[in-house]
């Protein structure tokens, strides 16, 4: 009998308002065999000290990364497609369909990602001019367009395109952002997903688990 997939996460992450539990990007890899009803399990590597046996798996010492059956991924994004790749929940099996949801995923991840995570960080600085905004503005007035004409990115259904695009979008300064309705009706659409309240949560749990075993260390 295959093992079961191994997600690979920090072992800690800061908690309180504001910080990263429950957006740390393993939730995507947990979100996904949710939906699909993969068998996985979550192990981890220290946050703190990111050594050899860490940048062997992930070169450049960050989570997630997937293991299955001696195949290792890194990146999000990479680790997703793998899965969608065991499912049809994920992705579609049809041609057209297949097509649709892999080039949303891509847009996710190049078209709006790498915009909101640099605008997201000038933002902390504090400097009342943000030289990303205007970039920010279009990418997402360009997405409100294509979802107040339709509910889902790809093949008329949810698929991994939508789990990832509003995995990115739904981080709190962007979801308080522009005047985008449609974008946020349909991040509120794929986040009421009960495959994703139960990865979110499971993550805050596995974190907040990890709390009194420090606290005990020091």
């Amino acid at each position: 009998m295959p093992e079961p997939l191994t997600i690979w996460t920090y072992d800690w992450v800061p908690g309180g308002e504001g910080g990263p539990r429950g957006y740390v990007r393993d939730v995507r890899l947990r979100w996904a065999c949710e939906e699909a009803g993969l068998d996985y399990a979550v192990r981890s590597v220290p946050f703190d000290d990111r050594g050899p046996a860490h940048l062997a798996r992930q070169p450049f010492g960050q989570i997630p990364f997937l293991e299955d059956d001696g195949i290792v991924i890194f990146e999000s994004g990479a680790a997703l497609l793998h899965l969608a790749g065991k499912s049809e929940v994920l992705m579609p099996r049809d041609r057209r369909g297949a097509a649709e949801t892999l080039q949303w995923i891509v847009a996710a991840l190049n078209s709006m990602e790498m915009v909101s995570v640099p605008w997201w960080f000038i933002g902390l600085s504090g400097k009342a001019d943000n030289p990303l905004e205007g970039w920010m503005i279009s990418r997402l007035e360009h997405l409100e367009t294509v979802l107040a004409a339709r509910d889902w990115l790809a093949a008329d259904r949810f698929t991994a395109a939508d789990l990832l695009m509003a995995d990115v979008l739904r981080v709190p300064k962007v979801r308080r952002f522009g005047n985008v309705p449609a974008l946020a009706a349909y991040v509120e659409r794929v986040c009421s997903r009960p495959a994703f309240a139960k990865a979110r949560d499971d993550q805050v749990a596995y974190f907040a688990a990890a709390d009194a075993r420090r606290e005990s260390a020091n």
